[in-house]
């Protein structure tokens, strides 16, 4: 069984993840974030793209064996799930971030018919509240959305509050905790910087994280 450790050596290896405590990102929402993760770099790569994608396979299997169809989020879930789909021999289809305005006006693509059991693939939660509008559009005709599987969290509360308000599970491959102790082993940032980026997950609109001393 492929561990979080793995995939947190994997992922930093590729920067696909990058930290940067003294110089922050700025995210589209305006937050001053010490990470930057862009998990479609792990498509590029074909040792990471075999470890990750296989390790989603595991954790379907593991936690999701009635599994019948797996639903990628668009856009980056979506060639996730379909090589995880592949080594488990399942079909799946997509998600879009909104209906199409021609033709059909889709807004899932692939067969799909009420009461499938589906789960859901996805690379990075942050608030959680994109995944869980996928989750919803499944839901509304009629999919039994068996759960999440994503490459990567940040584990913050909000993401925790809206899973359980929907009494929905999300498993990932790694999460924020574990990233950063394996970068601090490897040495890509300072001990001291441990807390300063714990202190962002929880609590990223507080930009006293930066300040932040052990």
């Amino acid at each position: 069984m492929t561990s979080k450790t793995d995939i947190a050596r994997a992922l930093l290896s590729i920067k696909a993840v990058f930290l940067r405590p003294d110089d922050p990102f700025t995210w589209a929402s305006g937050i001053k974030s010490p990470i930057y993760c862009d998990n479609r770099l792990t498509l590029s790569y074909p040792d990471v793209r075999s470890l990750v994608d296989g390790a989603i396979a595991e954790l379907i299997q593991e936690h999701y064996p009635q599994a019948q169809i797996l639903m990628g989020t668009a856009t980056a879930g979506i060639a996730h799930a379909a090589i995880a789909a592949e080594k488990l021999k399942l079909p799946m289809g997509y998600v879009r971030g909104s209906a199409k305005d021609h033709g059909r006006k889709n807004r899932i693509e692939g067969k799909l018919e009420a009461g499938d059991r589906v789960v859901v693939v996805e690379d990075l939660i942050s608030t959680g509240g994109s995944v869980i509008e996928c989750v919803e559009a499944l839901r509304e005709v009629g999919a039994d959305v068996l759960g999440v599987v994503s490459i990567f969290t940040y584990g913050m509360s909000r993401s925790s509050e809206r899973f359980a308000a929907e009494g929905l599970e999300n498993i990932s491959l790694c999460d924020l905790d574990t990233l950063v102790e394996v970068a601090v082993e490897e040495g890509y940032i300072r001990p001291a910087d441990r807390g300063r980026l714990l202190a962002f997950r929880d609590n990223p609109s507080d930009e006293s994280w930066m300040s932040y001393e052990a």
